[in-house]
């Protein structure tokens, strides 16, 4: 494989326009409403026993979980790939099925910022479909912000071994949802466990969907930074809030033949509070 010297967004200035857009400040309260999950794709398919800690972390705080059967995926693979036409059926599905919803909870930074970000601007100018996308976007969270942000939880009574964790900043989560602390907050206030850093945490890992299909060579580059990362943090595993970065850097991990893995911070959480509860019985 050729090496590529890869600029990364670290430390690129952001226009204000996307700022703007980044702007929560008028969203309802999620409080006292019950939770209508959108698991995504990856995790229905590939890491089912992640959406089920989402469920079992809800519950146990006294959330009322429903699961829309009938949902699909939010449309970001064809919307980023340029099929608008295409993404905006998948949408259509997706705002169909949560017309109903309360509140809108994703254990995924990317799915949760499609929604929240791009639906707006996918449907901007339609005069059925417009009101509805701003309406959904104003109604979904990811997992960690409705904890944190939405609710105020920052402690779910979770324990574990003695444990060094350090974090992947999944892109979208990060850059579009400022996703910068509140899955370190709820990890920190795990017995146990230490968090610290990870080298390059804010820089791609080089998924990007089809981005590592279309330009494999680049990908592979980004993921080779992003594991000398993972091997020279002081932790015991890397927790991320993204399974296709954990896809990614685990799957890079096991090519290597290295020892450490990625994890989801629902299975993170979800590992806890089932010690805690044991050690309470």
């Amino acid at each position: 494989m050729k090496r590529f010297e890869v600029q990364l967004w670290s430390n690129v200035d952001v226009p204000l326009d996307w700022n703007e857009m980044m702007s929560d400040n008028a969203r309802p309260s999620p409080r006292n409403k019950p939770v209508s999950l959108f698991v995504t794709c990856i995790i229905d398919m590939i890491y089912p026993k992640t959406g089920v800690s989402v469920v079992e972390i809800l519950e146990h705080l006294g959330v009322e979980v429903r699961f829309p059967l009938d949902q699909t995926c939010c449309g970001q693979p064809a919307f980023n790939s340029g099929f608008w036409n295409d993404a905006k059926t998948v949408a259509k599905h997706f705002l169909t099925v949560f017309d109903d919803a309360e509140v809108i909870v994703c254990p995924s930074g990317s799915c949760a910022s499609m929604v929240r970000h791009y639906y707006p601007e996918l449907f901007k100018g339609d005069a059925e479909w417009e009101a509805k996308a701003q309406q959904a976007a104003d109604k979904t969270w990811e997992f960690t912000e409705y904890l944190v942000d939405g609710l105020g939880v920052t402690n779910i009574g979770a324990k574990l071994p003695p444990t060094k964790v350090a974090f992947h900043h999944a892109c979208h989560g990060y850059r579009l949802l400022n996703l910068g602390t509140q899955a370190q907050t709820l990890a920190s206030s795990i017995e146990g466990v230490t968090v610290n850093e990870l080298p390059g945490a804010d820089q791609c890992c080089g998924f990007g969907g089809l981005f590592s299909v279309k330009m494999p060579e680049i990908s592979g580059a980004m993921l080779n930074d992003k594991i000398k990362g993972i091997e020279s943090a002081d932790a015991d595993v890397i927790v991320t809030g993204d399974s296709s970065c954990m896809t990614q850097m685990n799957g890079g991990l096991s090519r290597q033949g290295k020892t450490k893995r990625v994890i989801h911070i629902a299975d993170l959480l979800a590992k806890g509070l089932k010690q805690a509860e044991t050690a309470g019985d």
